[in-house]
């Protein structure tokens, strides 16, 4: 008798009431338990329908191998390949264990130095500040006709109006005279300016290719929304998500200094082409003028706290001299660059908007602002008054940027990029790159006025014509970051190179040619 499901003798034999099949007990009773039926018939049945069968022991017959001394022998050496190969297999997942053990103890070994060196530069550091505190001066108020507390000019000791605001000393006639002096003086060299020959040409822009990315700012807090580039050295600067400005050397690679102190998103970021002065501005409602040092880090000289809503903006003058804020307290702030004085804080008290750009004419005496109620004004910063206002966007005025030659002004939102000639106040042309979900977050000149780059979803470059002229398009750079969410591109010198962050991305992004110096990548 044979079982019917594994074809041999049954040791322990049993049959179904209902198939009348002989079974293996053991065999029968994992079947029945998984499916419930005959793994012959299908039909439904349980172990009550299986009836063992009473019959004498048998032995098993010997296998034909065994029943000689080389079947014996041929038993006998699968059996020793099989234990050797088993053996072989423990041995190697012993060796892996090893490694994986002594790898996590080089690792572990390795955090524990590096906690202990910055246990070690903290304690440092806390006692040089401790050093530091003490060799400060104390001033007596009466030495200073401007106290400051905490870079914060005191109420105290400034006129109050009526209204409990505070009097802002405005801009003086000697301000105005040196604005106006130096807006001469470059208007007269304009008319006489050419085009560099160091501009990068048209073909090199086509071939622009991303050569290098940076990780400047946190992990756990990504996004640059702020960049810009000193004029006269290769250094970048950046403002993150993180609430640090980092000064980054772009010829070496290496981050120079990291600026904290605010404790919200850092906004915008400002070289100041004297004295290695640098303007950050903060969704702290902050301002913060620092000053190089000799050993490369930047110090604190002011905290500026005159807005009452995030800063937006700062736009520094071509004097050098003087900066303006924009916040969305829907006032902008004139102020002197080395004391960190608000001269004059302007506003329109009958508009509720706040202003979310800003940006200096060429020449000085015009400013012009962004809002969040899509409005572009135009001010005379003599007068601090606004002059004009341009219409037209949808959604908030993301950026504004003037054309080196003076003539053209460059605005971004929601729906785009206008164009608007000065001389007639009107616009002469759109770019409505992307779709209605996606933000041009900047638009910006070179410094020739000769090229202009847009972001969004991607970054776009167009060769700058005149008013009837159509504005070619050069290059469109792809959005390597993979966000979609670009928020500051800056064309570096003579337009050799773009610098380019996104608001979800912690790097810093390098484009030029191929082959130009610096393009190893430091990912």
């Amino acid at each position: 008798m044979l079982c019917a499901i594994s074809g041999e003798v049954p040791e322990e034999p049993v049959v179904s009431k209902k198939s009348g099949l002989l079974f293996e007990r053991r065999l029968i009773e994992r079947h029945v338990l998984d499916s419930g039926k005959c793994p012959v018939t299908g039909e439904a049945i349980s172990m009550d329908d299986i009836v063992p069968v009473k019959t004498n022991k048998t032995v098993k017959p010997r296998p034909l191998q065994a029943a000689s001394i080389p079947g014996l022998l041929g038993i006998f050496q699968n059996e020793w390949d099989a234990l050797m190969l088993s053996n072989f297999a423990l041995e190697q997942q012993l060796h892996t264990a090893r490694q994986e053990l002594s790898h996590a103890l080089y690792q572990h070994d390795a955090a524990c130095r590096v906690i202990a060196r910055l246990k070690k530069e903290r304690d440092e550091a806390r006692t040089l500040l401790s050093e530091a505190e003490r060799k400060i001066p104390v001033i007596p108020a009466s030495e200073t006709s401007a106290p400051i507390t905490n870079g914060k000019r005191s109420i105290e000791d400034e006129e109050v109006g009526p209204d409990g605001k505070r009097i802002r000393p405005g801009i003086t006639n000697d301000i105005i005279e040196e604005l106006s002096s130096c807006n001469t003086l470059l208007s007269s060299q304009r008319k006489k300016r050419q085009i560099p020959s160091t501009l990068t040409p048209i073909e090199t822009l086509e071939s622009f290719t991303q050569l290098s990315s940076h990780p400047l700012h946190k992990t756990s807090k990504p996004g640059i929304l702020t960049i810009d580039i000193h004029p006269s050295k290769d250094v970048i600067a950046t403002g993150g998500v993180d609430a640090t400005a980092v000064i980054f050397d772009r010829a070496s690679g290496e981050i120079l200094s990291t600026l904290t102190g605010h404790s919200k998103r850092v906004t915008t970021v400002k070289f100041v082409p004297r004295d290695d002065l640098f303007v950050t501005g903060s969704a702290d409602k902050t301002i913060r003028l620092w000053q190089g040092a000799n050993d490369g880090n930047y110090n604190c000289l002011h905290v500026l706290k005159d807005h009452s809503a995030e800063v937006q903006a700062v736009t520094v003058h071509a004097t050098h001299k003087y900066f303006v804020s924009a916040s969305l307290d829907n006032t902008w702030c004139f102020y002197d660059i080395v004391s960190g004085r608000c001269h004059s804080q302007v506003g329109d008290p009958s508009a509720n908007e706040g202003f979310t750009s800003a940006s200096f004419h060429p020449d000085g005496l015009i400013l012009g602002t962004g809002t969040t109620q899509a409005a572009v004004k135009i001010w005379d910063v003599k007068s601090q008054s606004n002059v004009a206002t341009f219409d037209g966007h949808v959604g908030s005025v993301t950026a504004v940027s003037f054309s080196e030659n003076g003539y053209f002004l460059a605005t971004a939102a929601a729906d785009g990029v206008k164009l608007w000639d000065l001389r007639k106040l009107r616009n002469f042309r759109s770019f409505a790159p992307y779709d209605s979900d996606t933000t041009t977050n900047s638009v910006e000149f070179d410094f020739s006025g000769s090229y202009l780059a847009l972001s969004g979803s991607d970054i776009r470059l167009y060769q700058v014509a005149n008013v009837k002229a159509e504005w070619n398009s050069i290059k469109t750079l792809p959005d390597l970051s993979g966000s979609g969410k670009i928020s500051c591109v800056k064309f570096g010198p003579d337009a050799k190179y773009l610098a380019v962050g996104s608001t979800e991305d912690r790097h810093l992004r390098i484009f030029g040619p191929a082959g130009m110096d610096g393009s190893e990548d430091t990912v």
